[in-house]
């Protein structure tokens, strides 16, 4: 199978054939064939609210690094302090152009003192690879993981249950953005307290061979639980609710962190880093927009690249929208200038060249269930 916009064949995800069998609708992602649902995307969409959803993750990319200017590396490469973290701790981070533009969004692990894995976007794997090799820093030594790596994301109010019966440690112990190494149902790998849901739950990193078995086991495990696989389409309106960034929706190099809102992951003190010139001169001077959450006053559904109106003019763009299922509404992002970005500003969506009502509202649409530290 091939991109419909490429002759380039599509990535398959060690899980592919798992989920053609399953009866899931395979769709072209980020150049990689992934299942956009199984059942539907409202039904999985709550499943993962009410119960446990299994996600195929796979398709994201992972990096190493290590030696003795491993910290250095990330620290020149990365907006917030890797110097924070202690070994079994993760963090939310961005890559930077020099003019402060995001090449992507990331999260970074510390495995040990001079050890760490980036994990990027999928669409972004080569973009990524490319920027942190050609910005090697002292003696340290970078891989690409990416293609032996599978990725499992179990999320969900059942997840630590399920989980908690298959692994070989107590992972009810592991905070939010915390991992550790251990088995689950005998595959071993990390265990790793994040997503990208809102729910808790956790993403667990295993070798590529290995990621059919464990597949099948959470599956047959989390029956009694009511489990469900969970296709992209409701890994989007999950995260949509959380207003978590979609990289080449809501971020991208046309961005600045500050305007994103992710302000709270650049570290200007920790010392220089690349785009951090043009970040804080950008603080400086102060945003000319901000990224906010709305919703609709009425049935319509706000679509990517929709514009965003006030006072019959043009304002800003929709860069995610869809319904709600948990808010039962419809929702969306979107770029205003700072007068307008604030809560109960009065917007109108232009759909097929009609206006219909919306307004800025607080977020997160929905509330974090994610364990506490």
């Amino acid at each position: 199978m091939t991109d419909a916009t490429s002759t380039t064949p599509l990535k398959r995800t060690p899980l592919r054939d798992a989920h053609v069998k399953a009866g899931a609708k395979m769709v072209p992602f980020g150049g990689w064939d992934m299942p956009v649902q199984y059942t539907g995307i409202i039904e999985e969409h709550r499943a993962v609210r009410r119960a446990v959803g299994l996600f195929d993750i796979s398709h994201m990319g992972e990096f190493e690094v290590r030696g003795p200017d491993a910290l250095a590396s990330v620290q020149r490469l990365c907006t917030n302090d890797a110097a924070t973290l202690a070994v079994g701790q993760v963090q939310y981070a961005a890559f930077c152009y020099p003019e402060g533009g995001i090449v992507d969004d990331l999260t970074v692990y510390r495995l040990a003192a001079d050890h760490f894995m980036l994990v990027v976007n999928a669409s972004n794997i080569d973009k990524d690879w490319a920027w942190v090799t050609s910005h090697r820093h002292g003696r340290a030594e970078w891989t690409n993981v990416s293609d032996e790596t599978a990725l499992l994301a179990v999320q969900g109010p059942k997840a630590e249950g399920l989980v908690a019966r298959l692994a070989d440690r107590d992972v009810t112990a592991l905070a939010y953005y915390r991992f550790a190494r251990g088995a689950v149902a005998g595959v071993s790998g990390l265990i790793s307290r994040t997503g990208y849901t809102g729910e808790d739950g956790f993403e667990l990193y295993v070798p590529a061979g290995q990621a059919e078995r464990l597949w099948a086991a959470l599956l047959e495990a989390g029956r009694a639980d009511a489990i469900q696989p969970i296709g992209l389409g409701a890994r989007d309106t999950l995260r949509l609710e959380m207003k978590y960034a979609l990289y080449g929706n809501d971020i991208d190099q046309t961005t600045n962190p500050l305007e994103a809102g992710l302000g709270w992951i650049v570290k200007a003190a920790k010392g220089d880093f690349i785009g951090r010139e043009a970040i804080e001169a950008l603080r400086a001077r102060g945003v000319a927009r901000k990224l906010v959450g709305f919703e609709m006053a009425e049935r319509a559904v706000p679509r990517h690249g929709y514009r965003l109106m006030a006072a019959g003019a043009p304002v800003g763009v929709v860069t995610s929208g869809s319904f709600g299922p948990s808010v039962e509404r419809s929702i969306g992002m979107g770029y205003l200038p700072p007068a307008l970005a604030t809560v109960g500003t009065e917007l109108a969506v232009e759909i097929r060249g009609a206006p219909h009502a919306a307004r800025v509202v607080k977020t997160p649409f929905y509330p974090s269930h994610t364990k506490k530290s």
